[in-house]
């Protein structure tokens, strides 16, 4: 049985009261949807309608659909929120939203097609063809999906993916971003683990190899397999590298197992331009 709620706004308190106890409180700057504020109720928004299926045990929103919480606002074409009857009540366990996903805290946005957020787990996977998350200064896509995992504070892109800052880019097939948040509450990415056709983008210098460690706060990456360092024609080669982003120091490493253990250089002079006499 489907039972149509066509006033707008609406509260729905099976929501609400699910939502109150499902985690401790956490910062209102987060996009921890279950956890967000001090526990107030989900607010539902939904132009065309918000039908309540008793049976299957979920709640659907249609049309600019909308659910807020506190600082947490999750906005789509199509909201789902599944819920299961439980001793004390009853408990939201899955929210999915469908088409032109958006999800917002005061300092982080994620974009989507479509989101399905485990609430038992703490964990949004996020899919589409345009996937962002936005955090301060961070910008992080992916082609095939992102999953945002609250209370490991982490972020796994995958699929050619990006994290771009002003000055510099990282790339590579899998990318797990690790977030900290400052006193005020806005999050900011401390380190990254690159996985498979990792590069490395900066003002001056390109790096390449198979996997890499990027610790944010010292601009320090560690760069393992096939290390390749590119300044203008200048390449360095190497099976491990330990390169500081914000001195552009590098130190390169031999294989310590092979024929070859030694460092390769590649050094070119800047060829000069001439016009022919006329």
């Amino acid at each position: 049985m489907a039972i149509m709620l066509k006033r707008l706004p609406i509260f729905v308190f099976a929501l609400a009261g699910a939502l109150m106890c499902l985690s401790p409180a956490a910062e209102a700057q987060s996009l921890d949807i279950t956890s967000a504020g001090d526990g107030g109720p989900i607010e539902i928004l939904a132009d065309d309608g918000i039908e309540w299926h008793q049976e299957e045990k979920v709640f659907v929103a249609r049309g600019n659909a909308r659910a807020i919480r506190e600082t947490v606002t999750v906005d789509s074409d199509v909201l789902r929120a599944y819920y299961r009857e439980t001793d004390g009540g009853t408990e939201i366990w899955r929210m999915d939203a469908n088409g032109s996903v958006e999800i917002r805290s005061p300092t982080e946005t994620i974009y989507g097609d479509e989101a399905i957020y485990d609430v038992i787990n703490g964990v949004l996977v996020v899919k589409g063809e345009d996937i962002r998350f936005v955090a301060g200064d961070d910008l992080i896509t992916a082609e095939q999906q992102l999953e945002y995992w609250e209370t490991k504070q982490m972020a796994v892109a995958r699929g050619d993916a990006m994290i771009k800052r002003p000055d510099r880019t990282v790339y590579g097939d899998v990318l797990a971003a690790h977030f900290s948040r400052d006193a005020s509450g806005t999050t900011s990415v401390n380190r990254v683990d690159a996985y498979d056709n990792v590069k490395i983008v900066t003002i001056s210098d390109t790096a390449t190899s198979d996997r890499g460690v990027y610790n944010v706060v010292t601009g320090v990456a560690t760069l393992t397999g096939n290390v390749n360092i590119m300044r203008g024609k200048n390449t360095l080669s190497g099976c491990k590298a330990v390169v500081d982003l914000n001195t552009g120091i590098s130190k390169l490493f031999a294989c310590e197992n092979g024929t070859d253990t030694r460092v390769q250089g590649t050094f070119q002079k800047e060829s000069e331009t001439t016009e022919d006499p006329e």
